[in-house]
């Protein structure tokens, strides 16, 4: 018996010293997350992208904004993904290290790994660099998420990073984020 006093007595002690220090912020995930107001001249949240966005036209990538960064912003990240693919969860476009002064992205941003602002961008599920643009099976409606993360560093990433390097890169380094949700329906008989 005086053994699992003494057992019980370890385990409150063990309890106590984790809730002290989440409590005195020791936990990053207790952070509270900003969230970043992101638009686009090109469409409104939970609207239809436009066609030439997408692989059925020009497969453009759309200009992006933001507003209401939070204090202590030190590099952006970009991740564009539809949650709605046959196959999971499919990553449209990856770009890291954008500069925190940077008010949105322009249209049709070139497929290259590092952009004139330093700006990098990472591999898509279509296995090329940049922007690949919406393109799901015909006659289905899809949904494709724009987020905006605001981190409170710079990310030490190679060229060519996915959608779960990036992700894991920030793990932790998050100070708010912002979401922009479009649809997209192609109603031609090519799937792609």
């Amino acid at each position: 018996m005086p053994g699992r006093g003494i057992e019980a007595l370890r385990v409150l002690v063990a309890l106590l010293i984790a809730a002290v220090a989440c409590t005195a912020g020791g936990d990053q995930r207790d952070q509270v997350v900003k969230g970043i107001i992101v638009t686009s001249p090109a469409f409104r949240d939970s609207t239809p992208i436009p066609g030439r966005h997408s692989c059925d036209g020009e497969d453009l990538s759309p200009r992006l904004a933001w507003i209401d960064l939070p204090a202590g912003t030190r590099n952006l990240a970009v991740i564009c993904d539809d949650p709605d693919a046959p196959g999971g969860r499919w990553v449209h476009w990856v770009l890291y290290n954008i500069p925190p002064d940077a008010p949105g992205l322009s249209e049709g941003l070139p497929a290259s790994e590092t952009l004139k602002d330093g700006s990098r961008q990472g591999l898509n599920d279509f296995g090329r660099i940049g922007y690949g643009g919406p393109c799901p099976p015909r006659r289905s409606t899809h949904r494709y998420f724009f987020r905006v993360y605001a981190l409170d560093q710079g990310l030490v990433l190679g060229p060519r990073a996915t959608g779960k390097t990036l992700e894991r890169a920030m793990e932790g380094h998050v100070l708010g984020s912002g979401t922009l949700m479009v649809t997209f329906r192609r109603t031609d008989n090519a799937d792609h």
